[in-house]
């Protein structure tokens, strides 16, 4: 008797356990389930948009704060931005009883789960690579319910942005990347996208690497045709106006290639004599030009940008200084064959007229000394026994050398050039210069 009295003790404690268990466990789930009944009413179909008057559209009040732009990438043409997004609402169908409120506050803030069983509207990124909601131990989401009964709904997410960027005049190009957001489901006669009034804000800490952020944004509502979804929707748009920086490239890239060619004509103070200096020189600062551009952060396009110009100029300087100490090499060498040529014929002119007095004293030869007598300029007049003046000098350096009327002196061609490339040079530069730079700055303006 007394162990089945144990038994059926047993039992009955057990069977009260499991009962006290499966009520608090029914209470726990019917709570859990009740949360969401308490705004939504038993008739609510979170698929169907909220209720508007004649037939118009849900109104989404739309609103972005920027915390970072970074990572502005001109090969891929795209931008990443961290921003926080928030989206408001009016939805009438709700039931919202007063005592979810604490005292003195018109809204309540709700789990990310209640939110599941709204309603929600649908926008995208319709230029974004990749777009998606920050997460460390959970998703950073927030709804948050008015006494009005407006949804407020905030994330906070990341997005790669493509923008088709234009490089003509890089490096003071100004790039216009636009954000499109539009409504990926409902057409604009059902669900409306709207800037609020605060629309795009920008963290007042951010700062970007080369550019500068023009300010204000310019946004845009619109509604575009969609042929893949065959229907008009409604489309927000904020435009991002990077303007790049001059500074690191004036630093980096045009000074030091400035300063290169200015060093290229020092090379025409440098005489023929000094060939091996001269040459090493010009040499040296073309391939200085060749390994700056080579190596600067230049985008890979496949039309002239403002700096490719610019090299351009900068080497077709030094290309042609190094073509000019060609050209005075080769009116050098033509100098030094005349001027030697001229001892000879007047060798052999010597040596016809011993012959001829060797015939006329029986054979005994005596040589005489040749005498010039200056005649008019470049010519010279050979003199034997008083024979008449020959033209000689004049004619054989007519083309490499002449002598100065005025003063008498002889002017040699490849001199004559090295000075006044000392002058000409720098001011074909110096033109160079005065007109890129008001021409890059009207332009990129």
């Amino acid at each position: 008797m007394l162990d089945k009295f144990n038994i059926n003790a047993f039992i009955s404690f057990g069977l009260g356990f499991i009962l006290m268990w499966l009520s608090e466990a029914t209470e726990a789930h019917m709570n859990y389930t009740a949360k969401p009944r308490v705004v939504l009413p038993p008739n609510y179909v979170k698929e169907i948009r909220p209720p508007s008057k004649k037939g118009s559209p849900v109104i989404v009040d739309f609103s972005i704060f920027v915390v970072d732009i970074n990572s502005i990438n001109v090969e891929d043409m795209d931008f990443r931005v961290d921003m926080f997004i928030h989206q408001r609402w009016l939805e009438s169908r709700l039931e919202i009883p007063d005592d979810i409120f604490e005292e003195g506050d018109d809204y309540v803030t709700l789990l990310p789960e209640v939110f599941e069983n709204f309603w929600q509207p649908d926008p995208y990124f319709l230029n974004s690579k990749i777009a998606e909601i920050a997460t460390l131990t959970h998703k950073f989401t927030s709804v948050t319910l008015y006494k009005n009964k407006t949804v407020r709904y905030a994330a906070r997410m990341h997005a790669i942005i493509a923008c088709q960027m234009e490089f003509q005049l890089y490096p003071m190009d100004i790039q216009v990347c636009p954000i499109y957001i539009e409504s990926f489901s409902s057409n604009n006669q059902k669900v409306k996208l709207r800037w609020s009034d605060s629309g795009v804000t920008l963290n007042p800490e951010l700062k970007l690497l080369q550019y500068n952020l023009g300010q204000p944004l310019e946004l845009e509502e619109s509604d575009g045709y969609m042929p893949e979804k065959v229907g008009n929707f409604s489309r927000l748009t904020v435009y991002f106006r990077f303007e790049r920086q001059i500074g690191h490239h004036l630093i980096q890239t045009f000074a030091p290639s400035s300063l290169v060619v200015m060093l290229s004509w020092f090379s025409f103070w440098l005489g023929l004599d000094a060939i091996p200096g001269r040459v090493t020189l010009l040499v040296t600062c073309m391939l200085t030009l060749v390994t700056m551009f080579t190596g600067a952060d230049i985008p890979p396009v496949a039309y002239v940008k403002a700096l490719d110009l610019w090299m351009a100029g900068c080497m077709l300087s030094v290309f042609a200084a190094l073509a000019e100490f060609v050209v005075v090499k080769v009116l050098d060498v033509q100098y030094q064959y005349q001027v030697n040529r001229i001892p000879k014929r007047i060798s052999n002119m010597e040596k016809g007229q011993c012959a001829t007095v060797a015939s006329w004293e029986g054979g005994a030869v005596r040589s005489r000394k040749a005498t010039q007598t200056p005649t008019t300029p470049g010519q010279t007049s050979l003199q034997g026994n008083g024979g008449p003046p020959k033209p000689a000098r004049r004619q054989s350096l007519l083309s490499v050398a002449w002598t100065d009327t005025d003063t008498g002196v002889e002017k040699i061609m490849w001199r004559e050039i090295d000075k006044v490339s000392r002058a000409v040079f720098p001011i074909l530069f110096f033109v160079f210069v005065l007109l890129y730079w008001p021409i890059l700055l009207m332009k990129s303006s």
